[in-house]
């Protein structure tokens, strides 16, 4: 039993060792910036959203619940994992997506619907938008 104790603690050491410093270099952050295209107007609009509060974008509202960014002096790398909900014309809430999305990849992981395109641009750490109560 010590033996396979000292074994698992072995393999571990060795594949965390084995990891990516950057990897372990991840940034998380209270707000995540998206743009939304209204495809009706082909108007892009810019919108902060703090982590785990949900806005509102025509029909669809955007919930992020973590927005990370590569630590300084690393490469240039911003993702976090969205929940997007879209409110029918019955008043139903039904989910359309939920995911990571990549700001340097937009069109991997959009929000593809018929009136309304969002994509993550950036997280940041504050934001002109008054942060939620609590």
């Amino acid at each position: 039993m010590n033996r396979r104790l000292s074994t698992s603690i072995l393999a571990a050491l060795m594949a965390m060792a084995c990891a990516p410093v950057g990897a372990q270099q991840r940034v998380e952050n209270p707000v995540a910036v998206f743009s939304g295209l209204d495809k009706i107007t082909g108007r892009i609009t810019s919108f902060d959203v703090y982590i785990d509060e949900t806005v509102q974008f025509g029909s669809l509202q955007v919930t992020p619940k973590v927005c990370y960014t590569s630590a300084e002096g690393e490469a240039t790398r911003t993702d976090a994992f969205i929940e997007v909900d879209e409110i029918t014309l019955d008043r139903e809430i039904r989910q359309i997506f939920s995911g990571w999305m990549f700001a340097d990849s937009p069109g991997l992981n959009a929000v593809e619907h018929p009136v309304y395109d969002v994509w993550l641009k950036d997280c940041k750490t504050d934001s002109a938008v008054p942060a939620p109560e609590g």
